[in-house]
């Protein structure tokens, strides 16, 4: 235990002990306020640091009469000044709606520039969460500082947003297997159908400006023939498949009887998809096995993409799949190697990428966290990206410039699924943040690479 921790904790029960013995209860100055009735802003998460913008997230709350916090309703202000003067940070964002779940987005920064901020409610500073990922030293919740990284060169060509595990249909967050942990029910019972619908309305917004939206797998929760043509239905609302949005098969789209209802709707087990978007080529993979969570690659889908890259092995490339590739991956991952991409398909995959040098992205799911894994050989970015369904309840901005690309998270910033995102923050035990959230790093990133030839989005 922390000695600060431990001598409070000392104070706190000699007092409780003095206190027991005195019947009448001590005078209180009349401006006290009860630490019932204090408002409380925490959970202080640094989400999105871009050129320009820099996105903030917290909660409100009070301690209920039986002294549990409840969301409570608060003002939001952000307040900043460039670290590199003495000046105070001073108010940059501030919105007067009383809200529980605060996001401030503040834009028109300089870019390449350090930021002192801080984030308030009603007055009172919000504070990280008592997690590790926002808590460790050196973090931006820790430290104050935040650095805007200059762009790449060039024009801007394209917006792909990447996002996975929407799981459709599903009823109860937070299940690991038979019922365990207890999972968490939303009001309504339909929280994916909130969440999805939010996302794709986020992507439209002009400060996001998706071209293209990449769901790799895990669309639906059972993959029953009601469950695949209801995200088909929502998608179709909101784009034309295989241009404005492309999907890729995850082990819940997996048919559990005899009849392939996500193949009819989208396409069949263990074939991949190729798109050409001006120039830029995306390829999304059917990394399924007929059951288990577990993912592979039979030869004849390695076969086909194989002669697919080795037609054009320098076009720029991006390739998505649900089950993450890498060693790393796979040794850092709560369920284990048995949870990722089989080791044979993983070498295999990875030596088709050594003689395609286009390819510069792999994006995945399955595991619902963001980090960027350390790729086993080569240039290639393998990027697993959070689930959208549920806490840390967002997507991956991938924006496309002429001389690199940048990687950056974005919490879908509707209401109702900031409420949601929160409520599931909590899951596995309270662990979900120090799993789901990712690095500052994991979560915004640029790497330098030539897309001059990829035409820009008209």
């Amino acid at each position: 235990m922390d000695p600060r921790l431990h001598t409070a904790w000392l104070v706190n029960a000699a007092s409780g002990a003095a206190a027991a013995t005195v019947r009448a209860p001590l005078a209180r100055p009349r401006d006290a306020v009860p630490t019932r009735d204090r408002l409380v802003a925490t959970d202080l998460e640094v989400v999105t640091v871009t050129h320009d913008t820099l996105i903030l997230t917290w909660t409100t709350r009070r301690r209920d009469r039986s002294g549990i916090p409840r969301p409570a309703a608060a003002d939001t202000e952000v307040r900043l000044a460039p670290a590199d003067g003495t000046a105070a940070p001073v108010p940059v964002f501030a919105d007067p709606r009383r809200t529980a779940y605060h996001y401030a987005e503040v834009r028109g920064l300089e870019p390449g520039r350090r930021y002192r901020f801080t984030a308030h409610s009603d007055g009172v500073r919000a504070v990280a969460g008592r997690t590790w990922v926002t808590r460790r030293p050196g973090t931006p919740e820790v430290t104050g500082v935040v650095r805007t990284a200059p762009p790449p060169p060039g024009r801007l060509l394209r917006t792909i947003a990447l996002a996975n595990d929407l799981h459709w249909g599903e009823d109860r967050s937070g299940l690991i297997v038979a019922g365990l942990p207890p999972g968490l029910r939303h009001d309504d019972g339909h929280y994916p159908e909130v969440m999805a619908d939010a996302l794709l309305h986020d992507l439209r917004r002009p400060e996001r400006a998706a071209d293209h939206l990449v769901v790799a797998g895990d669309l639906t929760d059972s993959g029953t023939a009601e469950q695949s043509a209801g995200i088909r239905a929502r998608l179709d609302a909101w784009g034309r498949n295989g241009r404005d949005y492309l999907v890729c098969r995850g082990n819940h789209d997996v048919a559990r009887g005899r009849e392939d209802h996500w193949g009819w709707v989208f396409h069949a087990h263990q074939r991949l998809t190729c798109h050409d978007l001006g120039g830029l080529r995306l390829i999304g993979l059917d990394t399924t096995r007929g059951r288990g969570a577990g993912g592979t690659l039979r030869a004849p889908q390695l076969a086909h993409l194989r002669e697919i890259l080795a037609a054009a092995p320098d076009q720029p490339t991006l390739i998505f799949g649900h089950h993450p590739v890498t060693r790393y991956a796979a040794l850092s991952n709560p369920g284990g190697p048995g949870f990722v991409l089989d080791r044979a398909s993983a070498h295999a995959l990875l030596a088709i990428y050594q003689a395609a040098p286009g390819v510069f992205l792999h994006h995945s799911g399955h595991t619902h966290r963001n980090r960027m894994s350390r790729p086993d050989s080569g240039r290639v970015e393998f990027l697993e990206v959070a689930a959208a369904k549920e806490y840390p309840g967002g997507y991956t901005l991938l924006r496309i410039y002429e001389h690199g690309y940048t990687a950056h998270f974005h919490r879908i910033a509707a209401a109702a699924a900031l409420a949601w995102t929160d409520r599931t923050r909590r899951q596995y035990f309270g662990l979900q943040p120090d799993h789901a959230l990712g690095t500052l790093a994991d979560r915004n990133h640029r790497v330098a690479r030539d897309f001059s030839g990829v035409g820009a989005r008209r």
